[in-house]
């Protein structure tokens, strides 16, 4: 205990004098804010901007459908596009038909096995 006791006494022994400490916490505040925008950067490119570019990916897929592709749907549904009117798309699934909202549309499947 009394080692740590004599480090810590020689720290503060050591430590600059209270007016220039002073100092330095007014340029503390400009070094907290730099690391928060720091953090806020590194959260953009890691998190929001991949988030961003598969949105814009799946809205280009969505826009670039037509007749007879083959679609994966949201829940595991295997398709092929029938028809399209206005925001609904009808899919031809192996039991029959399924109408789905246009941005119930996932991705484009070319293994799958759909009987037309």
């Amino acid at each position: 205990m009394n080692i740590i006791q004599t480090i810590i006494i020689q720290v503060l022994a050591q430590s600059p004098a209270a007016g220039a400490g002073a100092g330095d916490q007014q340029g503390g505040g400009w070094s907290i804010l730099i690391m928060y925008a720091l953090l806020f950067l590194g959260m953009y490119f890691l998190l929001f901007a991949p988030q961003r570019k598969r949105q814009k990916e799946l809205e280009k897929l969505q826009s670039q459908l037509s007749v007879g592709d083959k679609v994966l749907a949201a829940g595991g549904i295997y398709g092929r596009v029938v028809s399209f009117k206005d925001d609904r798309i009808t899919l031809e699934i192996d039991s029959g038909r399924l109408v789905v909202h246009k941005s119930a549309i996932m991705g484009k499947d070319t293994d799958a096995i759909v009987k037309a």
